[in-house]
């Protein structure tokens, strides 16, 4: 598998972004291959979009001004906490543990980094048709057959540092399930799944940097996955909570 890095201008808000890919793409002169994968961060998809929010027009409600009050966070910040989260179940300094569209991740998914002075980006509404349509119209332009992966940062329990988190996947199947496969002692496997979507936003997120590197784009080639014409979001890569070893065995639901 290979993966290359693509750099970009800085991708404001409304901007197309098949256009600042292909672009992008041309500029490094990397040409698109049946099979290939374009991950995109999650963040120039928002900016796309439009879910760019700006702080001062932002008004507090007394449930954001108590959240901001026990995490230190700023008023109107904890107001747009309040508004995306699905749940929120607590946190730490600057941070809260939320359940958004079946995605547990800090601030519900909303970023001061990299996002203009004063504002704040928000995950977009719905990764997976925005993946899809992506996917759709690099096809008709390029006419290669390409799978899109919508990528952001994630946590793990007890690890430090952020991960990449597959938001939503077009065009191959985002979890393997390997249940009933034999291993190298030829024993069964029993509750082995492979997050291949989010093992892929890894790789990709490795490249893609946190800071200010400017490559929102990863063109990954030669990738072992399952290639298929289905469209996959948060929901289509969660795990019930009764059935997941954290949420249960904490008691969350």
């Amino acid at each position: 598998m290979r993966l290359y890095a693509v750099k970009t201008e800085i991708v404001k808000t409304g901007d197309n972004i098949v256009e600042a890919t292909i672009k992008s793409l041309k500029r490094q002169d990397l040409q698109l291959e049946d099979g290939d994968i374009l991950a995109l961060t999650s963040k120039i998809v928002a900016y796309a979009e439009r879910r760019v929010a700006k702080l001062t027009d932002i008004k507090p409600s007394d449930k954001a001004m108590e959240l901001a009050k026990k995490f230190s966070l700023q008023p109107e910040f904890a107001e747009l906490i309040v508004r995306e989260a699905d749940k929120i179940y607590g946190g730490v300094e600057k941070a809260v543990l939320t359940l958004k569209n079946g995605v547990l991740t800090a601030n519900a998914g909303i970023d001061n980094k990299n996002a203009p002075v004063g504002s704040v980006v928000l995950w977009p509404k719905d990764a997976g048709e925005w993946a899809k349509s992506i996917r759709e119209e690099i096809m008709r332009k390029t006419g290669k057959s390409i799978a899109v992966l919508i990528v952001d940062s994630g946590l793990m329990p007890l690890r430090i540092g952020t991960t990449g988190l597959a938001l939503a996947v077009a065009g191959f199947k985002p979890v393997i399930d390997c249940r009933g496969e034999k291993d190298i002692f030829g024993k069964p496997l029993v509750i082995t799944q492979q997050a291949v979507a989010d093992d892929l936003a890894s790789a990709a997120h490795l490249l893609m940097g946190e800071v200010a590197e400017k490559t929102p784009i990863v063109l990954i080639r030669d990738a072992s996955v399952v290639f298929d014409e289905g469209v996959y979001g948060s929901a289509d890569m969660m795990i019930p909570s009764n059935e997941c070893i954290f949420m249960n065995t904490f008691g969350q639901k």
